[in-house]
């Protein structure tokens, strides 16, 4: 039997354990006491053929009384296994994958639509992006008429993509309909991994517990396949080095196969241990460490070219990136996976390093056929992070500034200066000696004013403090030095109403693109090059930042005045991996205002925290946005 709604699966397990009054189910269902009798009604329609009643007992809430339990207990049996079925279009991507790659003979979907309870219509939908992940790897899926769906491709390729789907699955523990543990049972995987962590150990080779896990897949799925008849018969060991042919040799007679594998198997085996192997001197031939040194000198040049930080001197950054690259560039040529666990926070700590890293990797990506995963790439901006924090101080925060009025004398103004910076070291001061000029003045571009006299008030607030300040004048100095001044900046220097705009009809990530460009091209803000580089920026890793909110802006500094183009989509946007954007930022940055643009980002961070979308999003007119982006949501 399938419920025609999840909630009332929820229902009936709740009631299964205990008596319950409907005020407590509708606090548990999220739902209102009429929606809970409307329910109960519904599932006793369901149940009363199988043995059971949901029956209301005066102080005690509802109560499921079973009358035949044979019939509820096979009721519960069909639940389960309906249970496991892929509800979700992820989980059916994934479900799709996983059959199309380990199947042996074609995959029809009418069979599938109707085994899964859909319609054709809907897994057509699900084969869409099926298509383009197994795209990644080099697969395709050939259609024929009667037999089927078959996957298309190198086997290699095969054995790639399957090792990343089973590890991501096992990491995230979401086991669909006994598929999983079928293809690689715990018990298997158990086994494997003790005896090829012996063999690592006999050879002296570390591999971190996630990379002996992974391995310890690729094993799995190396017998599956090999059970299968898909054995490898051509793999180019060119990238080998001889010590880990013995090392995959050793391993492989710790398989339970039938017959020894090939030097192509072993060759392939021995790739896999020598990606994840961890030291400090990689075991690379001489034309991949090659490769590792120019990729390294590639970043640390580019960096220094194109933005204002010179990292080249920096030996233990060079030696930290040549060490994770070499490994790295294996990994990217022969398609084996990696997990990063920081991945999806990278972006929010490192924005800087991030969009440094990846300009400079997209113009070393068009010279080489890798394509790297988010996971590389944010191990790469980790190191790139670190070297620039270690040299340069690459936040940005306006500090404040005020006017230091005394008219006391050099000396008595030097005592009270020393005073107010010993306190607020991140004071600017700019001093006046005469209450005469002060009072002549028309406008102040200070924040405050500090005065050991009474003076009026020129639209900044005034603070009088003596000589020598008291703690109390200190106290009061603070309010107006520690207000956080950076946000207010930035919002009134780089928003503005013309570059605001509600879209009140659907629009695609490409159209919305297309219209900003367009606009701020008219205006001639932005270099020629800056939608193409804008798509292109897009195209290698979504500009999602998470909450809703998307930052998309080109791979170089391609502006000619900085501005931020605000873009409100209640209706949302789809921005790529299914991810829905519903506040978009499109920054256009100049070399001129790089350093205190880089505070935006900051910003936006904190905006994403503070989980703003929802209230920014019913902001009817750009004053009152900009009203609320400035204190941020109560």
């Amino acid at each position: 039997m399938k419920f025609p709604t999840p909630r009332l699966n929820q229902l009936l397990d709740i009631l299964r354990d205990e008596a319950l009054p409907q005020e407590e189910l509708a606090r548990r269902l999220h739902v209102s006491t009429r929606t809970v009798r409307t329910d109960v009604a519904t599932l006793n329609e369901l149940i009363a053929d199988h043995g059971a009643h949901l029956i209301h007992q005066r102080g005690a809430g509802y109560l499921l009384k079973i009358y035949h339990q044979e019939r509820f207990d096979a009721l519960l049996a069909s639940r389960s296994q309906e249970s496991k079925l892929p509800r979700t279009s992820r989980e059916r991507v994934l479900h799709l994958q996983l059959m199309l790659l380990s199947a042996e003979q074609g995959i029809k979907l009418d069979d599938l639509a109707d085994t899964w309870y859909l319609s054709r219509a809907a897994l057509q939908g699900d084969m869409t992006e099926v298509r383009e992940r197994l795209a990644h790897f080099g697969l395709t899926i050939e259609s024929r008429a009667r037999l089927g769906m078959r996957i298309q491709g190198e086997e290699t390729a095969i054995r790639a993509c399957l090792t990343q789907l089973l590890y991501q699955e096992l990491l995230h523990n979401t086991q669909l309909q006994s598929l999983l543990p079928t293809l690689c049972p715990s018990k298997t995987l158990e086994v494997l991994g003790n005896r090829i962590h012996e063999q690592l150990a006999r050879h002296r080779l570390r591999l971190t517990d996630e990379g002996l896990q992974q391995l310890t897949i690729y094993c799995a799925v190396l017998l599956l396949r090999l059970a299968a008849g898909h054995e490898l018969t051509r793999f180019d060991p060119e990238d080998l080095t001889p010590a880990m042919v013995a090392v995959a040799r050793d391993i492989s007679a710790e398989l339970p196969t039938l017959t020894p594998p090939g030097e192509s198997e072993l060759a392939c085996l021995a790739i896999q241990i020598q990606a994840r192997v961890i030291a400090d001197n990689p075991r690379l031939n001489p034309a991949m460490a090659r490769e590792g040194e120019r990729l390294v000198n590639h970043l640390l040049d580019y960096i220094h070219q194109h933005f204002p930080y010179d990292l080249g001197h920096d030996a233990q950054l060079r030696e930290d990136l040549l060490t994770h690259i070499s490994t790295m560039l294996l990994r990217v040529k022969y398609q084996i996976g990696s997990h990063n666990p920081l991945a999806e926070h990278i972006k929010q700590h490192y924005p800087l390093a991030y969009e440094i890293t990846l300009a400079a990797l997209s113009a070393w990506v068009k010279q080489t056929p890798y394509r790297l995963t988010d996971h590389e790439i944010g191990y790469l901006v980790i190191h790139i992070g670190v070297g620039l924090e270690r040299h340069y101080d690459i936040g940005y925060e306006r500090r404040p500034h005020a006017l230091l009025l005394c008219d006391g004398g050099n000396a008595t103004f030097r005592v009270l200066e020393a005073s107010i910076r010993r306190e607020y070291p991140q004071l600017r001061l700019t001093s006046l000696d005469s209450v005469r000029e002060y009072e002549a003045l028309a406008r102040l571009e200070q924040d405050f004013v500090i005065s050991t006299v009474r003076v009026s008030e020129k639209g900044v607030p005034v603070v009088q403090v003596a000589p020598f300040p008291t703690q109390y004048q200190l106290e009061q100095l603070g309010k107006l030095v520690l207000i956080d001044r950076t946000r207010p900046y930035l919002l009134d220097k780089y928003f503005s109403e013309e570059h605001f705009l509600i879209l009140d009809a659907p629009l695609t990530q490409q159209q919305l693109l297309d219209r900003v460009c367009t606009q701020l091209e008219a205006e001639e803000r932005v270099e020629p090059g800056f939608r193409a580089s804008l798509f292109e920026r897009e195209a290698i890793v979504s500009t999602m930042l998470g909450d809703g909110m998307a930052l998309p802006h080109s791979l170089g500094l391609l502006a000619k005045r900085t501005c931020v183009y605000t873009v409100l989509a209640p209706q949302g946007i789809e921005w790529g991996n299914g991810e829905i954007a519903s506040l978009i930022f499109v920054l256009a940055i100049s070399k001129r205002d790089y350093e205190e643009a880089m505070g935006l980002y900051d910003l936006f961070i904190r905006l994403m925290n503070e989980k703003a979308s929802k209230s920014l999003l019913a902001c009817e007119d750009f004053a009152s946005f900009k009203a609320l982006a400035r204190t941020g949501p109560h």
